[in-house]
């Protein structure tokens, strides 16, 4: 049977550049994924994946190997077989999931000219375009939690996802009870998820707020929002946000975009080509 580090090579070589947005040019040795695009894909070190591949490295975390599955573009038995390889339990149906199929992730890199975010059922921001990162802030600079809920419910220890101030023209009582009622939604869909669970209890207590739209029962789920973000290089910029669901994989792709021809339409095609001028 394959190795870990052998089926990982495997997959690399085999997955196009252009279906992760890496733009194709001449000259390159390798038909497949570089080693440092991989990498990069995932959130992971360069080394890492190297140890990885070698088999250096042979128990990677559950978090790790859902990260690879993703930057391949693995379907769910590949995903599963990966996770075996690794020596972890593949994820259970009735856990909150951050899988993305291979035909979204096809999506999302079609996509990735705007500013986009994909959130599992649980609000934990999962993938990122590189335009949301110029945007509100690269979300990499937060690896240890980047969940929504306590970012905007000020949990104790959790950082905002969001490096500068975003304003819902709603305010703010309308995203707290859409998220709230959302989570509901999701505590019903996987009632044994622990991590969920213990998101649910941490927000309760850690914040009034939540407590108290939490129980009011409501359910429902965030669609739609219009929101200005006081971006430091640009100043104010106003886009509408959308919020697209994927039914069986339970994801929520939350989108910014601006009238074409629009001041704040410019404003995005600059942070889109001067990504130097950012702080």
């Amino acid at each position: 049977m394959q190795t870990l580090g052998e089926t990982l090579r495997i997959w690399r070589d085999r997955l196009s550049p252009v279906d992760v947005g890496i733009p194709s040019a001449g000259g390159r040795r390798a038909l497949g994924l570089r080693r440092e695009e991989l990498a990069s894909l995932a959130g992971l070190s360069v080394d890492y994946v190297v140890r990885l591949e070698q088999g250096r490295a042979t128990t990677p975390s559950p978090q790790v190997v859902a990260a690879l599955a993703r930057a391949l573009q693995l379907g769910t038995c590949e995903r599963d077989h990966l996770y075996r390889l690794a020596g972890l339990a593949p994820p259970s149906p009735g856990l909150v999931s951050d899988f993305v199929s291979p035909g979204v992730q096809r999506l999302l890199t079609r996509l990735g000219e705007i500013p986009l975010g994909v959130f599992r059922a649980d609000w934990t921001l999962i993938r990122w375009s590189p335009l949301w990162a110029a945007l509100i802030g690269d979300p990499a600079e937060f690896p240890a939690d980047r969940n929504l809920i306590r970012g905007v419910f000020g949990l104790t220890g959790a950082r905002a996802l969001a490096h500068w101030p975003v304003v819902s023209e709603y305010g703010p009582d309308v995203l707290d009870a859409a998220l709230v009622s959302d989570l509901r939604a999701a505590a019903a869909t996987y009632p044994d998820d622990p991590e969920l669970a213990a998101l649910i209890a941490d927000a309760r207590a850690g914040s009034s707020r939540f407590a108290e739209l939490w129980a009011t029962g409501a359910v429902g789920v965030h669609i739609a929002d219009r929101k200005t973000v006081q971006h430091p290089v640009v100043g104010p910029i106003t886009l509408d946000c959308d919020v697209l669901t994927v039914p069986c994989a339970d994801l929520r792709i939350v989108t910014y975009t601006a009238p074409a021809g629009s001041e704040d339409a410019g404003k995005l095609d600059f942070l889109r080509v001067v990504p130097a001028a950012l702080p």
